[in-house]
């Protein structure tokens, strides 16, 4: 047990990773070795497993290939980023190789019934093909809608794909309509399957935490809604109903979330996809604002780092206003005091996070940063409708990220996320309006009143956050 002990702080401090990390798998080794060592072994390394760390290997290189022909599609390639944007699309151009695209057409949907019947309506227009990747498919409600298009399509010729993740979706694994629908002609594949068996050889919570629709390589869809009617979804958590929202793209940034799914699919099933480059831009290209798009994918195997360094990259290019919405807000030391830093240059700066959250230890973690946030300026609401699961920033009102990342190191390291870099203007309007009606619903926190909150909450938040590089 020593040898281990000794083995596992030796590699602590040869590894790369943040102070706080390293100094809780050392709390918890030393406190109670035992448990510390065995969670060190399932837990403490991003480790995908042999056989798909080189299969990964082998197919991203192939994928950037495809990606790199996108490229050389010089009409809907952006050419003239903002001041604002040009750093942060520079950043992930380079480091990833997905080029930023014009002429896109996007909608902010917000509402559940809208964005099911919106999906559905794109689902029963479909011609050739229906790709989806989801963290939850749940089934009930207006979910049992969508599958009943998706065999429609099926029936009309329709290629579907859906690819969910094992873990967020067991319950569908282990319900009736799996079978039923892979009965009606419907490829389902699970992500990530949990195998308890090999938990030494994989890490078994890396998670596939994307949500894309793609129709047709031209309508897609993504953001931060699960496959679920938040009618029926977690109902005994109390903590009313998920709020979310899904963008509804049209345009040819939708062949690039298309790439994504096809590389997410072979991954899991070795089935390739034939993939046609985009079309010609769907809106105007414009001096004054392109409709360009960036899509950021991050996760395992993906460039180290890249999510943090973007979202650092856009709160240090704001020169006015940062509005943040995020449902588990835990983030580094390094984006706290980037936002800190933000609001003592003058940069006002908003945080929406819900009242009530699903995970207790999250609830308790993220109170840690509020005090200084406070202190600098920063405006924090409690937003007290349901648990707000929007992950979204708008910067100068002008460049918007949104997607499937939460303010936290489980997406910023373990999952396998999807966020698109937004400069248009019309978009960002919508977003706009979406947090000012969020913060209508919100109660305010002051610094006055949160600095004099009990002894016992700043313990019990200490506490909860040092093991917050873990969760």
């Amino acid at each position: 047990m020593w040898a281990l002990i000794v083995s596992i702080t030796i590699r602590q401090f040869l590894k790369k990773q943040s102070s706080s990390t390293m100094l809780s798998w050392l709390m918890v080794i030393y406190l109670v070795p035992v448990v510390g060592i065995l969670a060190y072994l399932i837990f403490g390394e991003i480790n995908l497993g042999k056989r798909r760390a080189n299969a990964f290997k082998a197919l991203t290189a192939e994928y950037m290939q495809w990606f790199d022909k996108i490229s050389q599609c010089r009409e809907i390639i952006s050419r003239h980023p903002s001041p604002l944007s040009e750093p942060l699309f520079d950043l992930t151009q380079k480091r990833l190789g997905i080029p930023c695209v014009e002429g896109n057409e996007l909608h902010i949907l917000d509402n559940p019934q809208t964005i099911m019947q919106s999906i559905i309506a794109d689902i029963d227009a479909a011609k050739h093909s229906v790709n989806m990747i989801f963290y939850i498919w749940f089934d009930g409600g207006m979910v049992e809608d969508v599958m009943k298009a998706l065999i429609r399509a099926v029936r009309r010729g329709v290629k579907v794909r859906l690819l969910l993740d094992s873990v967020g979706s067991r319950a569908f694994f282990k319900g009736k309509n799996y079978p039923y629908m892979q009965q009606q002609g419907i490829d389902i594949a699970e992500a990530l399957h949990v195998n308890l068996f090999r938990v030494f050889l994989r890490r078994i919570d890396l998670r596939q935490h994307r949500k894309i629709i793609v129709i047709d390589n031209r309508i897609a869809y993504t953001g931060s809604m699960n496959m679920v009617d938040p009618k029926f979804f977690k109902q005994d958590r109390h903590v009313g109903e998920w709020i979310d929202i899904m963008v509804r793209i049209n345009g040819p940034v939708s062949a690039v979330l298309n790439g994504l799914q096809a590389l997410d699919w072979e991954m899991e099933t070795g089935q390739k996809s034939t993939l046609e480059l985009p079309r010609r831009p769907i809106l105007e290209i414009e001096n004054h604002n392109a409709h360009a798009v960036q899509i950021l994918a991050t996760g395992p195997g993906f460039p180290d780092d890249l999510m943090e360094q973007s979202l650092a990259t856009a709160i240090f290019s704001a020169r006015k206003s940062i509005s943040i919405t995020s449902p588990y807000f835990v983030p580094s030391h390094n984006i706290a005091e980037a936002l800190r830093i933000a609001a003592l240059r003058g940069v006002e700066v908003s945080l929406i996070v819900p009242a009530k959250n699903d995970s207790l230890m999250v609830h308790w973690a993220s109170r840690t940063f509020f005090e200084d946030l406070l202190a600098a300026g920063v405006k924090i609401y409690h937003f007290e409708q349901g648990l707000l699961h929007t992950k979204s920033i708008l910067i100068d009102n002008r460049l918007v990220l949104v997607g499937t990342v939460n303010m936290d190191m489980r997406s910023f390291l373990l999952n396998f996320e999807v966020t698109m870099l937004v400069e248009d203007i019309s978009f960002a309007s919508e977003i706009s309006l979406l947090h000012e009606n969020y913060m209508n619903s919100s109660s305010r926190l002051t610094y006055g009143s949160w600095s004099t909150r009990p002894l016992y909450y700043r313990i019990i938040e200490k506490l909860f956050f040092l093991f917050s590089p873990l969760l």
